[in-house]
């Protein structure tokens, strides 16, 4: 019987890196995989269901919501996107350590759910290198920047809601500390309390 895998949600400041730190992280070391998101919108040219995401209708998607079967889940310019909790299950049960990548609002409704998830929040070593980077991308605005900063100013509030920050001074450096986080995570006391109560209960048969 193969050992459960860990769900690990990744959160950061926009502009701090966390998309391509977890790219780098399932390239490097093979026992990740980054979970697959359901949606109500339609597919787009060259998308996959089942690999781009799970594609259903609404009425289903509701009905998920309904039944508990959604880890998390927001709407968004009239569709909705979650995380379904039979997937990541199912990854889990097989050994496989899941990356979920998301904001904070998604991160703490997958720990109501699922308590035992690992919560990582990525951080660049300051706000300046913060701006820096987001103008580097020379993808938005000054104004749509500003906005990114407005929104890092509510997001760092509840940074210590998570139980790691990860610094991604240098990419190398974060991805290895990264992985190193998960894996002694699966050496919690929290994690292995099935295996101490029966430990228990043999020193005591042992005992007798």
């Amino acid at each position: 019987m193969k050992e459960r895998g860990i769900l690990t949600v990744i959160s950061g400041f926009s502009g701090a890196g966390k998309g391509t730190l977890v790219k780098k992280l399932i390239s490097e070391y093979d026992n990740y995989s980054l979970s697959i998101s359901m949606t109500t919108r339609a597919p787009r040219p060259g998308e996959e269901n089942g690999v781009s995401y799970f594609f259903i209708d609404r009425e289903s998607f509701e009905r998920n919501i309904e039944n508990g079967l959604m880890l998390e889940h927001a709407e968004y310019q009239g569709n909705y996107y979650g995380t379904p909790k039979e997937y990541v299950e199912q990854q889990l049960a097989s050994g496989r350590d899941v990356i979920l990548e998301i904001e904070y609002l998604g991160a703490f409704q997958v720990k109501k759910m699922m308590p035992e998830a690992l919560l990582l929040f990525v951080t660049p070593p300051s706000a300046e290198e913060l701006l820096r980077r987001l103008r580097g991308r020379n993808t938005e605005t000054e104004e749509q920047i500003r906005g990114r900063m407005r929104r890092a100013i509510e997001e760092a509030v509840i940074v210590d809601r998570y139980e790691y920050i990860l610094l991604n001074d240098d990419l190398d450096t974060c991805v290895r500390e990264t992985h190193e986080i998960i894996q002694n995570a699966k050496y919690s006391v929290s994690r292995n309390a099935a295996f101490i109560d029966q430990i228990r209960k043999e020193l005591h048969e042992l005992k007798d």
